[in-house]
C-alpha cells in the first residue's frame, strides 16, 4: 500500500513530446505509482496558448499560461519548451524553489549546463536530462552511472536522425542531398528550416553534453568543432561505396594525449567515412546509435530511435521515475561530475585518417610531386589510386585533346593541423587542378 504523499509534477511545454508525456502520466498513473512508491500527480501544463489545437486529447483544465505559479507548487518540473529563454530562467526558478528538474533541452544544456548543474548541486536538487541526447536511447545514464568507475576513451555517435536519413538515401537510393532532404521534410524528419540538422549544430550540442559527461570535464559548445553535411556530394558517397565505406555524420568525443604529452579531450562533429563492417554503418533511416569505447568495459553500442514524441517521452518518464524514487527514499540529488578539469583540445591536435581526392594534370612527375607534398608535412600515404579523365580543350588553331587524372589518396593517421597544411599546399600546386574531396576516415 502506498503511504507516501502524492508528488506534484509540473510540465512546461505541450508540444509533440510534452503531449505524449502528459498522456502517459495520466494513462499509466497506477503502474508508475507502483514503481515509485508514490502517486505522480500531473498538476498542470504550461503553454503559450491554452486554446491551441492539440494532437493528443488532454483535459483542458490542465493547461495554463502561468508557468511560474505552476513551478512554485511542484515537486518535479519537466521542461520540454526548448530554446534558451525562458527555459533557463524557469529551470533555475524550479531548482531554487526546491524542485527537481527533468529536461530534454540539448541547446540549453550545451550552453548553460555548468550553471544549471552548479545551481542544482548547491541546493541538493537533481537535474536529469536523458532525453536531451539520442531520444529514447538510454546513453546518458550509463555514462553517468554504469561507466562512472571506468575510463571512457572514445565515443562515436550518430546522434542526428535527419542527417542519417539523408546520407542513407544518398547511399542506398543514389539521391542528391537536395532530393534526400525533400524526402526527409515530407516524412517529418526535417524541420521547415533544416539548418540545425544539416549544418551539424544539433549534433554539436549533443557532442558537448556527451563529452562533458563521459570525461567528467566541462566541454563548452564553443569548443566543439563542427562541420555539417551540406558539402557532401553523390560523387563522394559513390567513391566511399566503391572503397567499402559509408559516409555518416559523426559526433566524436575522445580522450587522448597530445604530441606534447598533455592529457585532454576533444569533441567534434563532421561527415566521415566509416567501414561497412563497422556497427555504425548498419544504422539506417532516422535511427541513432552511440558507440562507446572504455578501457575496462571495452566496446559498447546503444541503438534505437533518436527522435519522435512518444519515443522521447519514454526517456523523460525514465528520468521522472528516477527522481520520484529519490523523493520517496530521501537524500540530496547526485551532482554532475566535472571534477577532472581536463583541457579541451582544438581540432588541430586531433589525429585520424583521411581520404583525399584530387584532379591533377596528366604528365610525368605528378605522382612524385603530390607524394612529396604529403611527405613534407609528415602525412604518410596508405594507398594511391589513379584513374584517367579525358577532356577536350579547343584552341584558336585546332582542337587539342588534353587529359587529367583523378587521384584518390588514403593516409595513415595524421593530425588535423598537418592535413590542413598539406591541403593548403596542394591547392597552390601547379599540378593540382582541383581538390575534389577531403573526408576523414573513422572507425578503422
Amino acid at each position: 500500500m502506498i503511504e507516501y504523499r502524492n508528488l506534484r509534477v509540473a510540465l512546461l511545454g505541450g508540444g509533440s513530446v510534452g503531449a505524449q508525456v502528459a498522456r502517459l502520466l495520466l494513462e499509466q498513473s497506477e503502474e508508475l505509482a507502483s514503481r515509485v512508491g508514490a502517486s505522480l500527480e500531473l498538476v498542470g501544463i504550461a503553454v503559450r496558448n491554452v486554446d491551441a489545437e492539440r494532437t493528443v486529447d488532454l483535459p483542458k483544465e490542465l493547461f495554463t499560461t502561468d508557468a511560474e505559479s505552476l513551478i512554485l507548487g511542484a515537486d518535479v518540473v519537466i521542461e520540454l519548451m526548448g530554446g534558451i529563454e525562458p527555459a533557463r530562467s524557469y529551470i533555475l526558478l524550479a531548482i531554487n524553489s526546491g524542485a527537481d528538474v527533468v529536461t530534454a533541452n540539448k541547446a540549453l544544456l550545451a550552453e548553460h549546463g555548468a550553471e544549471l548543474f552548479a545551481a542544482a548541486d548547491q541546493v541538493g536538487a537533481q537535474l536529469n536530462y536523458e532525453a536531451a541526447v539520442a531520444g529514447a536511447i538510454p546513453i546518458l545514464r550509463p555514462l553517468r552511472e554504469s561507466l562512472a568507475g571506468d575510463r571512457v576513451v572514445r565515443i562515436l555517435g550518430i546522434v542526428n536522425g535527419t542527417t542519417n536519413y539523408i546520407l542513407d538515401r544518398m547511399d542506398e537510393a543514389g539521391d542528391s542531398l537536395e532530393d534526400a532532404l525533400a524526402s526527409a521534410t515530407a516524412l517529418g524528419y526535417a524541420e521547415a528550416d533544416p539548418t540545425a540538422d544539416i549544418g551539424g549544430y544539433d549534433a554539436a550540442q549533443k557532442a558537448a553534453i556527451l563529452a562533458s559527461l563521459a570525461f567528467h570535464t566541462t566541454v563548452p559548445l564553443a569548443s566543439v568543432y563542427r562541420e555539417g553535411i551540406t558539402s557532401v556530394t553523390p560523387a563522394q558517397i559513390e567513391s566511399a561505396r566503391k572503397a567499402g565505406y559509408v559516409v555518416k555524420l559523426l559526433a566524436i568525443c575522445e580522450r587522448f594525449t597530445d604530441e606534447h604529452g598533455v592529457d585532454g579531450v576533444s569533441a567534434r562533429v563532421y561527415p566521415a567515412m566509416v567501414p561497412r563492417s563497422h556497427p555504425l554503418a548498419a544504422v539506417h533511416g532516422a535511427n541513432n546509435a552511440v558507440f562507446v569505447e572504455a578501457e575496462a568495459a571495452g566496446s559498447l553500442m546503444f541503438y534505437g530511435a533518436g527522435a519522435g514524441g512518444v519515443e522521447t517521452a519514454s526517456a523523460v518518464l525514465g528520468d521522472l521515475v528516477s527522481l520520484a524514487r529519490r523523493h520517496v527514499a530521501g537524500g540530496p540529488g547526485v551532482a554532475a561530475s566535472s571534477h577532472a578539469g581536463l583541457p579541451v583540445f582544438d581540432i588541430g591536435s586531433v589525429t585520424t585518417r583521411y581520404a583525399v581526392t584530387l584532379e591533377v594534370t596528366d604528365e610525368p612527375g605528378v605522382l612524385a610531386e603530390v607524394a612529396s607534398v604529403f611527405s613534407r608535412h609528415h602525412v604518410s600515404l596508405a594507398l594511391v589510386e589513379q584513374s584517367m579523365t579525358p577532356a577536350v580543350a579547343k584552341t584558336v588553331s585546332r582542337a587539342a585533346v588534353s587529359a587529367t587524372a583523378t587521384l584518390v589518396i588514403g593516409t595513415h593517421e595524421a593530425t588535423e593541423a598537418a592535413l590542413a597544411a598539406t591541403v593548403s599546399d596542394l591547392a597552390a600546386n601547379r599540378f593540382v587542378t582541383t581538390i575534389a574531396s577531403v573526408l576523414r576516415v573513422e572507425g578503422v
